[in-house]
């Protein structure tokens, strides 16, 4: 009889080969494990241990068969179990709003089911997507319908294409292994905080464009959506449905090539439409979809020399070939309660100017798989509550607030979508130099983060150097409203209508965005029976 066990804790030295992992299964079973051959090894975990730098240690968790029973966890069973279709007649495909994380899963998942979706995509695909943002940071030109927010993959396709999540969902090794089968590096599969990179995710996003293609599904590039319709819910709806009063029958789109308009019809809808459709969000609100306030996050962009940072987390073994670019993630609560926080670091990466609306400057940071640029760069962020807000009764409070930013840090960076720079030392001592970084901050956010620095230094050795590089402003780390669902249908109070991912404030990142998608998908199968 063969058993299959998940055995954690295995540590390598810097240097020391995998193959040596059999002898540490092994080892670590003592008595047990005299005589055994652990056969069929699967890494599923590989992080790094640096908390002693003089010691630093490769950990592993690995899968293994073997002949006999030992006491070690059985290896879990990571099949993803797909919803058993329903019984219940579809009249019109599924139509998915977006065709970011949220979108894409949301579509792979019901194609690979049988369930032809139709896609609508604002932005492009991803190659002319890529020359339309190469435009616009040589030139200045911005393409308010296709850019770093919109498009072919989402936001994710220009970041570093990180794949960490907070999480705990089965559904997220359906996400890694759809992704490697796309083109992704294995490695994903396993490491501790895995990345995809941006130039190997704009590859694997049009793979999976090309499977959901070959599978049935409709992907539309171009094609905005203005508006829903809606009528009254049939009499032998669901109970579930009976209270909403109105059902979706149809989406409004305007296409870009020709400005064509049409009433798409349509049952099922997910709005998988990311954290940067304001337009959108002001449509739905016009047409009564309930939503709320949602608090996110502002601040600027943080840069360092990359060896800084590996010195500070790796010591001497800094450059080590089998050590990756260091990663940081720091956070300081200030004494007014504010907290202060890195987010989406972005090791051997680049920061960029991710605009997607005229007279608005955004600033994001991206990386490529290989991580080395030589400079590292993070989001420093404050949070921001929604009483910050300038109107405690409007659901998009919080997109003025962030518009109003953006417009100031486009003006103090002179225009041209050139965003505003200064140093950490210059922002600190008020220096005139750092006005335009500093007046594109509510205050609250430049005295927190005056506050916080020193701390973080602590924390991290040189992150407080007075030449650490600031640019303003960033806003969109998450989504200032939330489009309400119920938590048992996923729908919206309209029936047939399911906001989705980061942009309807359910998710945080790709691959808790995917999962959503993939969620509502298995609602839609299990209610529905295969399209003929």
């Amino acid at each position: 009889m063969r058993y299959r066990y998940r055995m954690g804790q295995i540590r390598l030295k810097l240097g020391e080969p995998k193959e040596r992992i059999p002898e540490k299964i092994v080892r670590g079973l003592r008595g047990a494990g005299k005589g055994l051959r652990p056969e069929n090894l699967e890494i599923v975990r590989e992080s790094v241990d640096a908390r002693e730098k003089q010691d630093i240690r490769k950990v592993y968790t690995v899968d293994f068969s073997c002949d006999r029973k030992l006491n070690l966890p059985e290896a879990p069973d990571l099949t993803y179990r797909r919803a058993e279709p329903g019984m219940e007649e579809m009249a019109c495909r599924p139509v998915i709003v977006g065709f970011g994380p949220c979108g894409m899963f949301a579509a792979l998942v019901l194609a690979q089911q049988g369930y032809r979706p139709i896609v609508l995509e604002r932005g492009g695909r991803v190659e002319e997507r890529v020359a339309a943002v190469e435009k616009f940071w040589a030139d200045g030109v911005l393409d308010p319908e296709c850019n770093v927010q919109f498009g072919e993959g989402g936001a994710g396709t220009f970041s570093d294409g990180k794949l960490t999540t907070g999480i705990k969902d089965p559904r997220i090794r359906f996400v890694l292994e759809s992704f490697v089968k796309a083109g992704a590096d294995e490695d994903i599969l396993y490491e501790h905080m895995p990345h995809i990179g941006t130039d190997v995710l704009r590859k694997v996003v049009r793979n999976l464009r090309q499977e959901i293609i070959g599978l049935g599904g409709e992907i539309r590039f171009g094609a905005r959506v203005t508006g829903l319709v809606a009528g009254p819910v049939p009499p032998d709806s669901p109970a579930s449905e009976a209270d909403s009063g109105q059902r979706i029958t149809g989406v409004r789109v305007k296409y870009r090539e020709d400005g064509r308009e049409e009433i798409l019809p349509a049952e099922n809808v997910i709005l998988a439409v990311g954290h940067s459709s304001r337009d959108t969000f002001r449509s739905l609100k016009k047409e009564g979809v309930p939503m709320e306030q949602k608090p996110f996050s502002i601040g600027v962009r943080i840069e360092h020399p990359q060896e800084l940072i590996d010195r500070g987390q790796y010591g001497e073994s800094a450059g080590h070939p089998d050590l990756p670019p260091a990663v940081y993630k720091l956070n300081y609560h200030c004494a007014n309660g504010r907290g202060v926080y890195t987010f989406c670091m972005c090791p051997g990466g680049r920061v960029i100017v991710a605009s997607s609306e005229e007279g608005g400057v955004v600033t994001n940071g991206m990386s490529e798989k290989a991580r080395d640029s030589g400079t590292a760069n993070s989001g420093l962020l404050v949070d921001v509550r929604t009483t910050d807000f300038p109107d405690p009764s409007d659901p998009l409070s919080g997109v003025d607030f962030q518009e109003k930013y953006e417009r100031l840090a486009f003006l103090n960076g002179g225009g041209g979508y050139r965003p505003p720079r200064t140093t950490w030392g210059c922002f600190r001592d008020g220096d005139r130099s750092a006005a335009p970084v500093l007046d594109s901050l509510p205050e609250f956010c430049t005295e927190a983060i005056r506050e916080a620095m020193p701390h973080l230094g602590r924390k991290l050795r040189g992150f407080d150097r007075d030449d650490a590089v600031m640019t303003a402003v960033e806003t969109r780390s998450s989504s200032p409203v939330r489009i309400l669902r119920d938590r048992g249908s996923l729908m919206s109070t309209v029936a047939g209508l399911y906001p989705g991912g980061e942009g309807a404030g359910y998710a945080g990142g790709i691959t808790s965005s995917a999962c959503d998608g993939i969620r509502i998908a298995e609602k839609i199968i299990s209610r529905y029976r295969i399209l003929d």
